[in-house]
């Protein structure tokens, strides 16, 4: 007999078009889905889909049974629903992604007031983009120039980011005010490369980016101190005799309250725009323009902190 489970299965991958959102819609595993497709397959002795790299394309015969099914399958779902025993209903989940600094900034206080369930991923931009193309991300906050290419993704720019110069409130910046203000560019690069320089391994291309745009050239040395985040190198600032190049927002209300100082904003801004990117599919909408929200508050009080 055939288990009614495995029509559910196949009606989500019919609409989502991939095993990976097939198996987020049903709060299931991949390899679950693939089995239920598969038993499916094998009970009917006919192919439902071609498979891609990208996606499920229904074949004929699997075009046949959506029609066949849908209807049923839909009652049984509002059945399911009526008669469920519990009364608890299943919380929204959002699964996002971006740089552990951001999320302990802006989202990290906010998560005991979430209604929803959150799962939170940090890496790399360019593999969280890669999460949230192939479905296993939601939401993603990213500095990175969007790809026009993918038309999975949606970018919505909503904030900036700028690169600044900021030391250890006790570094001595006498020389270095000086040479900036008479625009000895020379000789402010040479001062510079002796002060001691504290960098985060996935901020390096922060630091070359300001160094050449601002002095022309590319760094002849390398940071003292890698740190695993950016958080990391901030605190150490309270008490170090350091220089660090890292986004404002990060570092405005140390600034502000007087726990590090800023040394330069540049001659040229290195500005980045930030922006939410996520799926054009996603369903849970109200969940993501919740956070979204948290996002844009968060940085227009940043913002508003004069320097």
């Amino acid at each position: 007999m055939v288990n009614l489970e495995w029509y559910r299965t196949f009606k989500e991958v019919y609409e989502n078009g991939t095993l990976t959102k097939a198996a987020n819609a049903l709060y299931s595993s991949q390899p679950g889905v693939s089995v239920h497709l598969n038993a499916l397959e094998a009970y009917i002795g006919k192919k439902l889909f071609e498979r891609t790299s990208r996606k499920m394309i229904p074949t004929e015969e699997g075009k046949f049974l959506y029609e066949y099914i849908i209807g049923s399958v839909e009652k049984l779902e509002k059945a399911e629903q009526h008669f469920r025993r519990t009364s608890q209903e299943r919380k929204p989940s959002l699964h996002i992604g971006m740089c552990s600094e951001m999320f302990q900034l802006i989202l990290e206080p906010k998560v005991p007031q979430l209604e929803f369930d959150l799962i939170a991923k940090f890496g790399s931009h360019i593999d969280l983009i890669k999460d949230l193309s192939n479905g296993l991300l939601d939401l993603v906050i990213t500095p990175k120039t969007p790809d026009t290419k993918n038309q999975q993704v949606t970018y919505t720019p909503f904030s900036k980011e700028r690169i600044i110069l900021i030391a250890g409130k006790h570094v001595d910046t006498s020389e270095i005010d000086e040479l900036i203000k008479a625009k000895k560019w020379k000789p402010l690069e040479e001062a510079l490369q002796q002060k001691t320089w504290y960098s985060a391994s996935n901020e390096m291309e922060h630091f070359r980016r300001f160094w050449f745009e601002n002095l022309g050239k590319k760094p002849a040395f390398k940071p003292n101190f890698i740190l695993p985040n950016i958080t990391s190198i901030i605190r150490c600032l309270y008490h170090a005799d350091g220089l660090a190049l890292v986004p404002d927002f990060l570092c405005k209300e140390a600034i502000a309250e007087g726990n590090i100082q800023l040394v330069w904003e540049g001659k040229v801004s290195t500005d980045n725009t930030l922006y939410f990117a996520s799926r054009s599919d996603l369903k849970s909408k109200n969940e993501l323009h919740y956070v979204e929200e948290i996002f844009k508050k968060r940085f227009d009080e940043i913002h508003e902190i004069i320097l």
